[in-house]
Formats: C-alpha cells, structure tokens, sequence
C-alpha cells in the first residue's frame, strides 16, 4: 500500500489524468481555486498535497519506468509539501529516493510541515543541500519553488538549478519548473530543464508561452479530483487551443460544403505585397490562401513578378500594379485583402497600404505591412475592428515602440496592448503563439522550432485571409465589422499551420523544413484530415 491506512481511500486508487482542459489561469486564481477547495468545500489541503504528490508518481512511473535512483529536490513551500509526498511514496515502492532539502527546515509550514514529518516517519532519507551531489543516473524530482515566486532565483536555489541542469539526468517538474514565472512564462534568472511538468488545480499561463515550451517538456494535467462547481466560480480570460479543442472548432468554423456550392460562396481573398525582387514572399501567400479552401484568390504585386506568379501558381489570378489608383480597382471584389507579404518598404508599398487602410474590407496585415503600420502617419484610424495583425516579437516591438526583450518578457501583457492600441485580432507569433480579442486570450499548443524558416509567416498570412473569406459571406464583407469570426478565423489558421508543420516534423525531423511542405498537409487539415 503506497498511502497509510488514515488517509481516505480515493488516494489509495490511480487518480485520473484529465485531457488538457481549455481555461488558463493566473497564479493567483488558481490559488484561489485552491482556497474555495479548502475553505468553501471542505477539502482538506493535507490531502490535495497528497493527492498531488501521488499524481505526480504515478506519472513519473509511466513515464519513466526505469530508473536506479530518485532525488526530490524540495523547497519549503507547498511545492515541497508535494515533494515529500513524492518521496514517501517511492520509499515505500522500494526504490533508491532520496529528499534534498533547500531553505531551512524550521521555516516549513501548515501542510507541508505535515508530510515532512510523514516522511521521516517513514524513515525517507533527507539531505541538506550541498553543492557536492552526485546526480548521475539519478531520475530528479524538482519541487523547489512553485508558482509563489517573486524576482530572480538566488542562493542555493540558482546553484541547485545550475547542478540539475549540468546533470543532464530526467526531471519532473511539479506543478511548474522552478525559475519560470507562472504568469507569463519567462526566466527569472535560471529556470529547470524538465522533460515533463506535472501540473495540478487549473493550467498555469507560463506553462505554454514564451520560455515556458522550451522547459516544461511534456504538460500533464491532474484536477485533484475537486468539485466541477468550483470551476464555475472562476472565469478565466484565456484559453489553450489543443488537439482536441481545435478540432472541433475546425469542424464549426469550415463546416462540410454544401452539395451545390460554388467558388463565390467561398471567399475572395486579395493579397497584396511583392515589392521588387520578392515574389517568393507573395506567391507563398497566395499558394496558401487557395490551399485553405478560398474560392478565388488575387495578387495584385509589381508587374515584373506576373509571369512568375502565373506559372508557379496559374489558379491565382495576378495583377501587375504600379500605383495605389490602380489598386483601388481591385479592391471592389474581394472578401478578405492579405497585405504585407513582400511588401516591402518603398514608396509603391507605402501606396498599396494607403490604398489598403481606406478601405472597408476585413483586413489581414503581417509583414513589411506592420513595419509600415508602426510608422503610419496618414489620417486613417489605426483602430479597426475586422482586422487581424500577425506580428512577430520584433514587429510587435515596433508596433508598441518598445524593445524586443519587453515584449517577450510578458507576451500577454504585450499582445493585451496591442489589441487595445490597433483593435480587432491580434496574433503574437512565437513558441505559444497568443491571439487576442477585445477580452479574450488564446494560447495554440502547436509548432515547432522546425518552423524558425524564411516563408512560414507569409505561409500563416494566406490561410488567416483564405480561412476568413469562408467564414464570412461576400455580400456582407463590405460592411463587416465583427470580430468573433475573424476571431475563430485566426484561432483555425494558426493551429492548422502548427499542427501541419508538427505532422511534417514527427515523419521528416526538424531541419530542412520549408515553408511550401506545409501546404498539401494544410489542405488536409481543413477537411478534417488529421493525419498525413
């Protein structure tokens, strides 16, 4: 028996492990989840520790299976309460564990003072840190700081973080990596390198953005079994985009076509860009906007790059242009314009864009059409609401006149920003890419560093223009001013390009990735295909 006989016997059973959920919370709402689980519906916190420490052995048994030793590193928070846990049970397993106790024990604490003394009595063996651990062939148990911390790590935390990192030996994280803000998902100083993370109560933002992907490995998901009522007490104001949830939103925002339908019921996109020697940029776009299912789509480009244009891709209809007044001819049929891809920086590119602005169509801007965008000084409002702007940390940098290091230090606050300055849908691009409404945040658990390739983003730009000309009728796109289909427009697209690129990666590997392999599997992604 892993669990004493005074403990109730829905610890002694395998608890479950959820599916991902949908919500992402704050630090300080899922603490407050915590608190409503134990002062409102009478959950002790004795047992949602030991619930959360036999979560996370089961998961470590699962997923390692084999290993000689086991060191649990603990803190003296509750985030070491579960590491105690963690330890008590695998003593009891008979296996090699053993407790490396950081901070001073006579500071620990309520609950997790109470599974400390368990696991003395069980006779665990703990250790003082020291700097001298010999970690090798060991399986490491991080379970040091948790979500409460604030600033940089120091003292022996950094210097135990820098020995489990330079051991190089598997770590399970508990609840989050220590060094991870749990808010926004960057470093705060020096931050665990784990192969998976084990998370409990409600999934933390810095799980699956900015630094957070590249240091929690896997994500598990385990309730502690309270109550659903207690979720319904919380509302949060973000929400992952996985597998499963982005499969059913495929199937609602590109429905099965009906019997008779036609390429006017399906869109018109118009992509503009292709400044002089970047045609490759546009055609990419284009290529991808038909591949996502519009019904027709348009390049209106520098004329030198027609013929090219039409023999790469002779289903997309292109247009040489020399001048905003010739555009505007364009602009009287679509359902959707795609500016930015190749766009270039000129004074034809500044003509195009202000041609662009002044229209009333929904609007998909990336690219050199962001980098004009920043330093617009025409009398157009730069607030629209059917729009979608795709900027990268850089773009959006320059979007919001901060640094880089800024926007990457907080890419909720920074993508918050930018939906409130410029309105509609904003898409911060990145490891987590983040995309934002009026109220609403989105996280896409999809992509890979495969994609760090020239093309993939003028690839995105083309399925947002050729997702949203489905989702919106060509009657009613000249006066279209709402932001909830563009919005699921934006959430398909993004995920159908991750998911797309990470079918590639699972066959192919990483390197060598081009932003064209993504297109035949596109295609099947948005009829549901999800496979290659």
């Amino acid at each position: 028996m892993l669990l004493s006989q005074a403990e109730p016997a829905s610890l002694i059973e395998p608890l479950p492990f959820t599916q991902l959920p949908q919500a992402i919370y704050r630090a300080e709402q899922v603490r407050e989840l915590d608190r409503i689980a134990i002062e409102e519906f009478n959950i002790p916190g004795e047992i949602l520790m030991k619930r959360a420490g036999m979560a996370a052995f089961r998961k470590l048994l699962l997923e390692l299976p084999k290993f000689e030793k086991l060191k649990v590193f603990c803190g003296t928070g509750n985030n070491g309460g579960d590491g105690f846990v963690i330890a008590k049970l695998a003593h009891e397993k008979g296996l090699d564990v053993e407790i490396i106790q950081l901070g001073e024990s006579d500071k620990i604490r309520g609950d997790a003072l109470i599974v400390r003394n368990e696991a003395i009595a069980a006779q665990v063996k703990i250790t003082p840190f020291n700097r001298d651990f010999e970690l090798h062939n060991a399986v490491i148990v991080d379970a040091m700081l948790g979500t409460g911390l604030q600033g940089d790590v120091r003292g022996d935390y950094l210097t135990a973080i820098e020995l489990i990192n330079n051991a190089r030996q598997p770590v399970l994280a508990v609840d989050i990596p220590s060094g991870l803000d749990s808010d926004s998902g960057k470093i705060l100083g020096h931050c665990i390198n784990a192969v998976m993370t084990v998370t409990f109560i409600g999934l933390k933002r810095g799980l699956f953005t900015g630094s957070g992907p590249a240091h929690c490995g896997k994500i598990f998901f385990a309730d502690l079994d309270i109550p659903a009522e207690i979720y319904n007490r919380m509302t949060a104001d973000c929400s992952l985009l996985e597998n499963h949830a982005a499969r059913n939103l495929i199937r609602r925002v590109l429905p099965p076509r009906i019997r008779d339908g036609h390429k006017g019921h399906y869109g018109h996109v118009l992509v503009v860009g292709g400044d002089q020697g970047m045609a490759g940029a546009i055609g990419m776009a284009a290529q991808a906007a038909a591949r996502s299912g519009a019904g027709l789509v348009s390049v209106a480009t520098r004329p030198e790059h027609v013929n090219a244009l039409v023999a790469r891709c002779p289903e997309v209809m292109t247009k040489g242009v020399i001048s905003g007044q010739e555009l505007e001819l364009l602009l009287q049929r679509p359902t959707v314009v795609v500016i930015g891809p190749g766009l270039g920086r000129s004074a034809w590119s500044e003509q195009m864009l202000q041609r662009v602005l002044n229209c009333n169509l929904p609007l998909v801007i990336d690219a050199d059409g962001l980098n004009l965008l920043s330093s617009y000084r025409g009398k157009k409002s730069l607030h629209r609401e059917n729009w979608a702007l795709t900027p990268h940390p850089g773009e959006a940098a320059r979007l919001l006149n901060m640094t880089t290091a800024e926007i990457e230090s907080d890419r909720f606050a920074a993508v918050e920003k930018l939906q409130a300055k410029y309105g509609g849908v904003v898409l911060l691009k990145g490891a987590g890419t983040l995309i934002r409404s009026a109220h609403h945040t989105t996280v896409a658990a999809v992509g890979n560093p495969g994609m760090a390739t020239g093309g993939m983003g003028d690839v995105l730009s083309g399925v947002i223009g050729g997702t949203i000309a489905q989702t919106i009728s060509q009657t009613f796109a000249q006066t279209f001013a709402q932001e909830a289909p563009i919005y699921d427009a934006v959430c398909v697209s993004v995920y159908v390009h991750g998911r797309a690129a990470d079918l590639i990666v699972q066959r192919d590997g990483e390197r060598g990735l081009l932003a064209t392999d993504l297109l035949p599997v596109i295609r099947r992604l948005v009829n549901g295909i999800d496979r290659l």
